[in-house]
């Protein structure tokens, strides 16, 4: 899905939100690799990203070219610090009308709004893609993440106290939480 916008960050700077090219799969995938290795509360260590930058430059491309998913790339000063998409939780029927969201942001761009803009975003290409509603799982202990979902219209509506093995802090309870999409 096609996405592009800019939006200016609390510091003053510009930040380009715009679906991910081809041309920005070692970007991408540096990007997600550092972001990922900055926090425990994101679903999979750097080491576990094992696509290629052919793979990826596949992947973008698909998503661009999708009416259903998409993958939205932040840039700054001509950088890629963070990235978030949402997919389809599936094709069948019964299903279909529901999709899933993530983000990541590299550590040293937090608090800058990257992180509301990403997730406004792609709530926008959820509505655009006449999904009926878009989940995600937060680790417990990110309150800010929580917190900024609940002011966007996220409600909470489950826990897995065993959500995710941290390799370091044990077990991590996750909050499941949805924004529902159709008109009331």
């Amino acid at each position: 899905m096609e996405y592009n916008q800019t939006v200016t960050l609390k510091d003053g700077r510009q930040c380009i939100l715009r679906s991910g090219t081809a041309r920005d799969a070692q970007a991408y995938l540096s990007c997600f690799r550092l972001a990922h290795a900055q926090t425990d509360f994101l679903r999979t260590y750097p080491d576990e990203c094992t696509l290629t930058v052919e793979q990826e430059e596949n992947e973008l491309k698909e998503k661009r070219k999708s009416a259903s998913e998409a993958e939205i790339l932040a840039e700054v000063d001509g950088r890629v610090v963070g990235s978030a998409g949402i997919e389809r939780v599936g094709d069948r029927e019964k299903v279909r009308k529901r999709a899933v969201f993530g983000i990541s942001i590299e550590k040293a761009y937090w608090g800058l709004g990257i992180g509301r803009a990403l997730t406004e975003a792609c709530i926008a290409c959820a509505r655009k893609a006449r999904y009926a509603q878009l989940e995600l799982e937060a680790v417990a202990q990110n309150e800010r993440a929580v917190a900024l979902y609940k002011k966007l219209g996220f409600a909470e509506f489950g826990r897995n106290p065993k959500g995710m093995l941290s390799r370091t802090d044990g077990w991590q309870e996750v909050v499941l939480m949805r924004l529902d999409l159709e008109d009331p």
